[in-house]
């Protein structure tokens, strides 16, 4: 059979399996809570898979190599993102699941509104994940679009609103839990497709085995196999040290956004966060970047540099991994990877997609239209219609703005990053007024896009970073000129701080890993992805592999034991049955369902 024929016999299969999860999610999800949070029961295996497959996108298995095939080994310390995603839910994940627990919390909305007293804080919630919702669940859909033409010659426009139609389903007819079973399965293709295909480049013919490869790889232009600069004094400047540092920060948002707070809300317990921060993300999706993409990107590189066909100056980013998919897969494993690359698409546009519609029903229509007064059936069907709405406003803007696509994907993760300010203040105590929070998120948001679209990048520092440091820089400024909480408001930050501090508080030998870990995550950000990585560019070789791509493979395992040392050493995402069991029983309910 065809390529093309296998294509559909595997999209068929998953077709199928979506559909299951969402109609048995339309029959058994009944409540408000049930239908956009799971009802609090992702249990430890799903919340494993489908949440490192939401953290990793179609931009993962398409883009990522696209862009190492561009700019060479200084893009590919992007794959370092498999720790700095997790990390973020390292510092927040667990403590979350408990202010969930405790005060009954369905959106991040309702927690940022209640610890900081304050409306705004609710609607600037709602602002990022719309933003996210729209403009990265666009990029996804229509890189799915553009995939399905190449790969079965299926007109663009058609496959983007048929691929689309697929997570459309699953996602309003099931909601959340139907959007996790079907990630188990998304995890497994997406990262079986990015190592079966890097897998059948390295072995092609025309790369004469790894010794060759590696030879051709050792000749490329330095320009391919260098960290430029440490920093550039001016607007951009390309993959400098610290360009890479901040761009990882951009990526630190995926986990900080209103999206991933409500899948911490979901989880019937934080048992899997060690594991999926730990194991799940930074050892097995790192093994599939750290070798297997890079693979495809430097691979296509050669292959370009040969003159070998359909490589050329002509060549798109985008047309990377479509055409080695053409180029290198026997047919049954073109149908494979093909719904490998869909999969990861959908893997990150679902969750964003629900999420997005449930946050507007909670914090927007319960809230101001309804005035706390809906059925549970009245929520589940706007919500419904919500996410319906917001997956028209994808593929609208998808469809007519293809050149502020990238631009505003780029703006969702930044804005994701600016969230740090509340989670930071709510998580670990961080000490600025609720107007400094909320003053300082505005703000955040307001310098992300000023240094993304109107000044791009000063210092060539990624504009997630000027977005964070402005609203903190904000936030300080209002508690140091006077600014002041009301009573009710110092006393309900209190009560939170006291219930987190005591029921988190850890072990001796725990407390002895933080003060540990403090300086050595420090430490390795400077090394691994901070200005010391252009160290990188002359530091050492081993097994073939040109000193950059070994100085990243050599701190990615530096990186695995730093997370082990964080997130189950340091106890920064393990729990006890003493702290589970509390958490079921210390409830103090704030929000109404229904």
């Amino acid at each position: 059979m065809s390529g093309t024929t296998w294509v559909y016999i595997f999209l068929g299969i998953y077709i199928i399996y979506c559909f299951y999860w969402g109609l048995k999610g339309y029959f058994t999800e009944k409540t408000s809570s049930g239908y956009s949070i799971a009802g609090r029961s992702i249990p430890f295996f799903a919340f494993l898979m489908a949440a490192t497959a939401a953290s990793f996108s179609g931009w993962t298995f398409i883009g990522h190599p696209g862009l190492i095939w561009r700019d060479g080994l200084a893009y590919a310390f992007a794959s370092f993102y498999v720790l700095t995603i997790p990390i973020t839910g390292t510092f927040f994940a667990k403590r979350n699941w408990l202010m969930g627990k405790r005060y009954g919390f369905i959106t991040p909305g309702d927690m940022y509104a209640y610890y900081y007293n304050s409306e705004a804080a609710r609607w600037l919630t709602v602002i990022t994940a719309v933003l996210y919702s729209i403009f990265y669940s666009a990029v996804q859909l229509m890189a799915a679009g553009a995939l399905f033409e190449v790969i079965a010659g299926v007109p663009f426009t058609f496959g983007a609103l048929f691929l689309s139609f697929i997570v459309w389903f699953y996602v309003c007819t099931g909601g959340l839990k139907a959007s996790t079973w079907v990630g188990v399965i998304q995890f497994i293709l997406l990262v079986g497709g990015i190592i079966l295909l890097g897998f059948y480049v390295i072995h092609a013919d025309v790369f004469g085995g790894w010794s060759e490869f590696s030879r051709n790889v050792f000749a490329l232009e330095p320009r391919l196999r260098t960290v430029p600069q440490v920093i550039n004094f001016g607007l951009g400047g390309g993959w400098t040290a610290v360009m890479i540092l901040t761009y990882m920060f951009a990526l630190m948002g995926i986990q900080s956004s209103p999206a991933f707070t409500m899948w911490n809300f979901g989880i019937k317990s934080p048992a899997p966060l060690a594991w999926q921060q730990t194991f799940m993300s930074t050892f097995v999706v790192g093994f599939a970047l750290f070798f297997f993409s890079s693979f495809q990107g430097i691979g296509a590189k050669i292959l370009q540099l040969q003159g070998i066909a359909p490589f050329n100056a002509m060549t798109s980013d985008r047309e990377v991994i479509p055409l080695l998919m053409q180029q290198f897969l026997p047919p049954f494993m073109l149908g494979l990877v093909f719904v490998g690359a869909i999969a990861a698409i959908h893997s990150t546009a679902a969750p964003y997609l629900g999420t997005g519609g449930s946050i507007l029903l909670r914090d927007v229509y319960w809230r101001y239209v309804k005035k706390q007064e809906a059925s549970h059936a009245e929520q589940i069907w706007v919500n419904r219609i919500l996410a319906t709405v917001l997956t028209i406003a994808a593929l609208a803007v998808g469809l007519t703005s293809k050149a502020a696509l990238v631009i505003l994907g780029a703006l969702a993760t930044a804005f994701g990053f600016v969230m740090y300010i509340f989670q930071l203040g709510v998580i670990w105590g961080f000490r600025f007024p609720s107007v400094g929070a909320v003053a300082g998120t505005l703000a955040g948001m307001i310098a992300v896009y000023l240094t993304y679209s109107i000044w791009p990048n000063p210092l060539s520092m990624h504009s997630a970073f000027w977005g964070t440091f402005t609203g903190l820089v904000v936030a300080y400024i209002c508690r140091g000129i006077g600014i002041k909480d009301d009573e009710e408001t110092i006393k309900r930050q209190q009560e939170v701080r006291n219930f987190l501090d005591d029921i988190d508080a850890p072990s001796e030998k725990g407390q002895q890993w933080r003060t540990i870990m403090k300086p050595v995550v420090l430490i390795w950000y400077f090394f691994a992805i901070g200005p010391a990585c252009i160290l990188g560019n002359n530091a050492f070789s081993f097994a073939g592999f040109v000193p950059l791509w070994s100085w990243q493979i050599a701190w990615w395992i530096l990186g695995i034991i730093m997370m082990w040392g964080l997130t189950f050493k340091a106890e920064m995402s393990t729990t006890s049955a003493t702290q589970i069991e509390r958490a079921e029983k210390e409830t103090m309910i704030v929000i109404r369902e229904a």
